[in-house]
């Protein structure tokens, strides 16, 4: 009996002095606390740099012209690279436990164990990314979408099938007066000349269906609304001069492919000369040319209406002739 006793004694002690459970803690605990160093380093890597650049804008239309824009964009970029390190780590937390919890044998693992940290970590944490997401998507939001009581331009955009008319306007709301117009037609495309560095707000209107007034550097679309709808948005100032085309961005018809029009960015001064020229009765491109601008949009081009040949009803054919 002594003997058999001494036998149990001496197996009990081989065995506590293996490593044992306190050893694979230890071990886990290591890799978790290496996968969140990598994790920390590639944040750093990332923030380190011009992350939209390097990575094309993770699909954002890049070179905004307008504060809005590049408050947008940044919040694009935040969401993405926050979106990179959950990823990152849940990817580590896979593969590491592919690793360590391999088969390695017939018996199955105990089925009713759980961790109540891990649960408590894939509960909570969803929850507060989702939180602060939203946080920041309300305050940009917000910010973007808010108007003035006095911005220092308004503008009247009137969309139609398949064109745009410009308005400059002397106040706020359907009763303000209309200063100087641009009215686009197919022969001519339409310019819109706005200035930097000053409040510009938009007020949209249409005359027949639904249009989309879209400049892809303001990274913005509004849709423009027949009847009494008056869609209104603001951009704090423009900040580089230049041509820049517009677009309508809701399909609205045979011709809606071509509806552009081209804004152009001038300097303050080019703009109050710009204007006073429409005062005077001159026109749009008259106007241009006095501020040494191209008379004509640079960036996109008329439609070709082929109306008088590509139609049911050429102008080449004799009245009843078959084809």
């Amino acid at each position: 009996m002594v003997a058999r006793s001494s036998e149990v004694r001496q197996s009990a002690v081989r065995h506590s002095a293996s490593p044992g459970v306190g050893g694979r803690r230890r071990r886990g605990a290591g890799r978790l606390a290496g996968l969140g160093l990598g994790g920390a380093a590639l944040l750093v890597l990332l923030t380190g740099c011009d992350v939209g650049k390097t990575f094309g804008g993770f699909g954002w239309p890049q070179g905004g012209i307008t504060p809005e824009a590049h408050r947008m964009y940044d919040l694009w970029i935040a969401s993405c690279i926050a979106a990179l390190a959950v990823g990152v780590f849940v990817w580590g937390l896979i593969f590491w436990c592919v690793v360590r919890y391999r088969k390695r044998g017939n018996e199955l693992p105990v089925q009713t164990r759980y961790n109540m940290p891990m649960e408590f970590l894939y509960t909570i944490a969803p929850i507060l990314i989702v939180s602060v997401l939203f946080y920041y998507t309300a305050v940009v939001q917000t910010d973007v979408t808010k108007t003035t009581k006095n911005p220092d331009i308004t503008v009247e955009v009137v969309a139609f099938k398949w064109n745009w008319q410009f308005n400059y306007r002397d106040g706020q709301g359907k009763d303000a007066n209309t200063v100087a117009s641009v009215l686009g037609t197919s022969e001519v495309i339409p310019i819109l000349v706005l200035p930097t560095g000053r409040s510009v707000r938009f007020e949209e209107t249409s005359k027949d269906v639904i249009h989309s007034f879209w400049v892809p550097e303001m990274l913005f679309k509004r849709d423009v609304m027949p009847g009494n709808i008056r869609n209104v948005f603001e951009v704090s100032s423009l900040d580089a001069e230049g041509a820049y085309v517009g677009r309508c961005a809701e399909l609205c018809g045979t011709y809606h492919a071509f509806m552009n029009f081209e804004l152009r960015v001038v300097s303050p001064e080019q703009y109050d000369q710009f204007l006073a020229a429409k005062r005077d009765g001159k026109s749009t491109q008259e106007a241009l040319t006095a501020i040494g601008e191209d008379p004509y949009a640079s960036k996109t081009r008329p439609f070709d209406t082929r109306r008088g040949t590509a139609n049911f009803n050429p102008d080449d054919v004799a009245a009843g002739a078959g084809s």
